[in-house]
């Protein structure tokens, strides 16, 4: 079955208002950036998205946040983004935080038709007490708190029950992919995208190189095509646009200031 679609417009359209949408990505690396900014483009509203976290200021998710059409993030990490953590703080937004083990493994389970497992991350704490602030007032009160957890002891330790997730749709992007959705990934780039593709009932990807069917080793497939229902063959220039979130270099000392040269002389050697 060829699962190729002509524009990120196609890719997108069946998504509406109020969707629920697991996305890869970790930071900026891996991210499916066009098909969010199609996403954008569409004006898709009311937005329930599970993600490592939101983007940054101008780029992926954070276009989406920043236009208000997200309603709720189940994620790791709510970084650097005051936007975030404003919309958060005066109850615009529905934050669920997740130990980011847990979410890899709840975005795993639920591709695989596992409908909780038992985890020892968060015993003793608020993730299995409840009570962490899932949404603020106006007033700064707290108007939707997380739900206390069943643990159990098992071996003689404790393990608190958690639910997996599905959504109704992902988004992801792979290195490589044929025509009948399998993808590969780059290295770090994996991430969380297979583990959303996996959880969307819907998942499209977006691919920097499109091969055709039989072009990729069965032994080097990361993600099988039976978790695919659309693929998006990237431009050459939409592939190669790939933001850095901080770019963190060593100064380049000034020629006065470099190291000479040490040379060993025959005299030094003997």
């Amino acid at each position: 079955m060829d699962k190729v679609v002509t524009s990120a417009a196609e890719a997108i359209a069946v998504i509406p208002d109020g969707a629920s949408l697991a996305v890869g990505g970790f930071g900026l690396c891996g991210i499916p950036s066009v098909l969010i900014q199609a996403l954008h483009t569409q004006g898709t509203t009311d937005l329930r998205v599970v993600s490592n976290n939101c983007g940054v200021d101008g780029w992926g998710l954070g276009m989406l946040l920043e236009a208000r059409r997200i309603s709720r993030v189940t994620g790791s990490y709510v970084g650097e983004k005051k936007e975030f953590a404003r919309q958060y703080l005066s109850g615009e937004i529905e934050l669920e935080l997740v130990p980011q083990g847990t979410l890899a493994e709840r975005l795993r389970a639920g591709g695989c038709g596992i409908p909780a497992f038992f985890t020892p991350a968060g015993v003793g704490t608020q993730i299995a007490e409840g009570g962490l602030p899932w949404r603020y007032d106006a007033h700064g009160g707290v108007a939707v708190a997380s739900p206390k957890k069943e643990v159990r002891r098992y071996r003689g330790a404790e393990y608190v029950l958690e639910e997996s997730i599905t959504t109704d749709f992902a988004l992801v992007r792979a290195a490589r992919g044929d025509r009948h959705g399998n993808l590969v990934f780059d290295k770090s780039a994996r991430n969380f995208n297979p583990l959303a593709a996996m959880a969307g009932r819907v998942t499209v990807a977006e691919v920097e190189k499109l091969v055709e069917p039989g072009e990729l080793d069965p032994d080097t497939i990361h993600l099988p095509g039976v978790f695919v229902q659309s693929v998006l063959a990237l431009s050459a220039e939409e592939a190669a646009d790939k933001r850095i979130e901080k770019t963190t270099v060593r100064p380049v000392p000034a020629a006065t200031e470099r190291v000479p040269e040490q040379r060993e002389t025959a005299g030094e050697r003997n």
